[in-house]
């Protein structure tokens, strides 16, 4: 059986593809995925997702597997070997969201939510949508705008509403896989 993926997904980087077949649009709310999309989708913006997903291994090395706890520990050193590192994109702002937002994120712990708690408020369960064409899917929408206020508000940075739209797909609580896709219920 031949399988049919979204356009996007037919990329001859077999990066590209495993992320389409195994991970976009697929529920995933472990809380060191949550950070490590919210960190990769921070750092894409303005940028090519293919860009990122090659730099991926080189993201997980420099920002500590993803475990936000030990991000927010980073001090000025952390920070000028970020800057230093060539594997990854060294945005001064990006880095700075990255460890600012693994703060974030330890402390709501401390005040007993986590941040799936903070998603659940918006999404109890997870959106699909699976349109007919690519054209069909939009950049932001006004949950994601509505998202991205509430985070600022609580000191994220670096999460505008497209960047928001972003990590809702990659961590499956919206699903755009379209109508067509032999992922759109998270694969075979």
């Amino acid at each position: 059986m031949k399988l049919s993926r979204c356009s996007w997904g037919n990329s001859k980087n077999p990066l590209y593809q495993k992320y389409h077949d195994k991970e976009w649009g697929k529920l995933n709310l472990d809380s060191t995925y949550l950070y490590e999309m919210l960190v990769l989708e921070s750092f894409q913006s303005g940028l090519s997702w293919e860009t990122i997903l090659n730099k991926r291994g080189n993201f997980r090395k420099a920002f500590a597997n993803f475990d936000y706890h030990k991000v927010a520990e980073f001090n000025q050193h952390d920070f000028e070997r970020l800057m230093q590192d060539k594997g990854i994109v060294r945005n001064r702002l990006k880095i700075n969201a990255a460890i600012n937002n693994a703060k974030i994120l330890v402390k709501l712990e401390k005040e007993n939510r986590t941040f799936e708690d903070f998603l659940a408020e918006f999404i109890p369960k997870p959106i699909m949508h699976h349109p007919q064409k690519m054209e069909d899917i939009p950049a932001s929408d006004g949950l994601s705008t509505q998202i991205s206020k509430e985070m600022k508000k609580l000191g994220f940075k670096f999460v505008g509403p497209v960047t928001v739209y972003s990590f809702l797909q990659a961590v499956g609580l919206i699903n755009d896989h379209l109508e067509n896709c032999s992922f759109k219920n998270g694969g075979r």
